[in-house]
């Protein structure tokens, strides 16, 4: 699996994880949905990057991916308190 989370884990870190199996896919998945749905928010309505994400997730809902979207995984809480 190539790296979706370079910006946090480093190439060689994420590879280490994954050969013991250390990674949970799930958040990794909702992490990129995240970021996805954030960069698509400058072009286009929430309603428009809600239905273009879930293009590349068709097996989830329109909710689950709204709610996905919206909701700061409990990590990415930590980070925004230290945050400048």
């Amino acid at each position: 699996m190539v790296n979706p989370i370079p910006d946090l884990v480093p190439n060689e870190l994420f590879t280490q994880l994954e050969k013991f199996n250390f990674l949970n896919e799930r958040a990794i998945r909702d992490y990129e949905i995240r970021k996805r749905f954030a960069d698509l928010k400058k072009r286009m309505s929430a309603h428009e990057a809600i239905e273009e994400i879930r293009d590349s997730y068709p097996y989830l809902s329109y909710d689950t991916v709204r709610k996905i979207a919206y909701t700061l995984s409990d990590f990415e809480k930590r980070v925004s308190e230290f945050a400048f």
